[in-house]
C-alpha cells in the first residue's frame, strides 16, 4: 500500500505529537508537522503541494479556491471545529475534496471573557509584571464590576453563558445583535436593548457574533464614539467584527478607558502593529479555544478522522 502523506498545520506550542495517539494511522502515513505559519499562500502551496492529507486547526491558514487549485493531491482536508470560514467549501466540492471536521469539548471562551474584564478592571497581569520587575507597591487602582451594566453582542451560547458567568459577579447584563429578540432576552435572563442605547450605557461591552459579511465591521467608529468615557470593549470573536483602525485610533485619543482583544485580521499580529503600543489595550494572541482539553479533543478527532477516511468511512464529513 503506498504511503500518503499528511500535514499538521499551524502547531504552534507543539502539542499534536504529545496528545493524540497518532500511532493509529501511522501504518499508512507519513505525518509532517508544520509549527510556524506560512507567509503567504505561494508559501503554503509550496510546502503542501505534495500532500494527500491536510489538517488545519481553526482559521490559521486559508484555503481559498487559488491555494486548493494549486494543490493536486489533496484528498482529506479536516479543520478542528464545524465550521471554518477560511475554507473555501465550493471549491472544495469542485475538486472532490472530503472535508471533515471536529466537534467541541467544551468552548472554553467565556472565561477567558471574563479574564480579560478582570485584567481591564483589576491590572492583575500589569500588577503581576510589576512585581517581578521589582517595581515598588501597587500603581493601579481597580474597578468593582459588581453592579456594572455588561452589554453582550450576540446572544447564542457563548454569549449566553458569558452573561450568565456576569450576573454571578453581580453584573447587570443587556444584549443586542442584529437578530437578536427580547423573547431570547427573556429566556436567557437579560435586558434587550437597541445598539445605540447599548453603546452608550455598557460599563463594559463584549462581542459574541460569528464573522460573516454581515458582521464585518459591526462595530464601528460612531459605535465607538457613543461609549462613556469610562467604559471598555473586549473582543474573543473575530478581529474584523471590529473597525481596528477606528479602535486605534479612540484608544490613542482615550475616548474611552480601554480594551482587550484576543483577535485580529493579521493573525499572529505583526510584531509592529500599532496595537501593541498601546498602554490601554490588553492584549492576548487568540487564546479563546487554546486550552489543554481542547487540542486533546480537536487532535484525537483529526486522527480518528483520517482512520476513518482511510477505511472508506470518514466521520464528521462536511463536504
Amino acid at each position: 500500500m503506498t504511503r500518503l502523506r499528511c500535514a499538521i498545520l499551524d502547531d504552534y506550542v507543539d502539542i499534536s505529537q504529545k496528545v493524540a495517539d497518532w500511532s493509529r494511522v501511522e501504518d499508512r502515513v507519513d505525518v509532517t508537522v508544520f509549527q510556524k505559519p506560512f507567509a503567504s499562500a505561494e508559501a503554503v502551496v509550496s510546502a503542501l503541494e505534495n500532500f494527500e492529507i491536510i489538517l488545519a486547526m481553526r482559521e490559521r491558514t486559508a484555503f481559498p479556491r487559488a491555494v486548493l487549485e494549486r494543490l493536486p493531491k489533496l484528498k482529506l482536508l479536516i479543520t478542528s471545529g464545524m465550521r471554518n470560514n477560511s475554507i473555501d467549501m465550493a471549491a472544495v466540492k469542485d475538486r472532490g475534496i472530503v472535508l471533515c471536521g471536529t466537534h467541541w469539548p467544551k468552548d472554553p471562551t467565556a472565561p477567558l471573557t471574563m479574564g480579560l474584564i478582570l485584567e481591564l478592571t483589576r491590572n492583575i497581569g500589569r500588577e503581576s509584571a510589576r512585581m517581578h520587575a521589582g517595581e515598588f507597591w501597587q500603581k493601579h487602582i481597580g474597578i468593582e464590576i459588581e453592579g456594572k451594566t455588561l452589554g453582550v453582542i450576540g446572544l447564542g451560547k457563548l454569549g449566553a453563558k458569558v452573561s450568565g458567568l456576569a450576573k454571578a459577579f453581580g453584573m447587570n447584563v443587556i444584549a443586542w445583535s442584529p437578530n437578536l429578540t427580547a423573547e431570547r432576552c427573556k429566556e436567557v435572563g437579560v435586558t434587550y436593548a437597541t445598539k445605540e442605547e447599548l453603546f452608550s450605557t455598557a460599563d463594559i461591552i463584549t462581542i459574541h457574533v460569528v464573522l460573516s459579511d454581515r458582521s464585518r465591521g459591526l462595530v464601528g467608529a460612531a459605535d465607538l464614539a457613543r461609549m462613556k468615557p469610562t467604559s471598555f470593549i473586549v473582543n474573543t470573536a473575530r478581529g474584523p467584527i471590529i473597525d481596528e483602525m477606528a479602535l486605534l485610533e479612540t484608544l490613542k485619543a482615550r475616548k474611552i478607558a480601554g480594551a482587550a482583544v484576543d483577535v485580529f485580521s493579521v493573525e499572529p499580529l505583526p510584531v509592529d502593529h500599532p496595537f501593541r503600543k498601546l498602554d490601554n489595550l490588553v492584549l492576548t494572541p487568540h487564546l479563546g479555544y487554546a486550552t489543554q482539553e481542547t487540542f486533546v479533543a480537536h487532535y484525537n478527532q483529526m486522527v480518528e478522522g483520517v482512520d476513518g477516511w482511510l477505511k472508506g468511512e470518514p466521520v464528521r464529513k462536511l463536504a
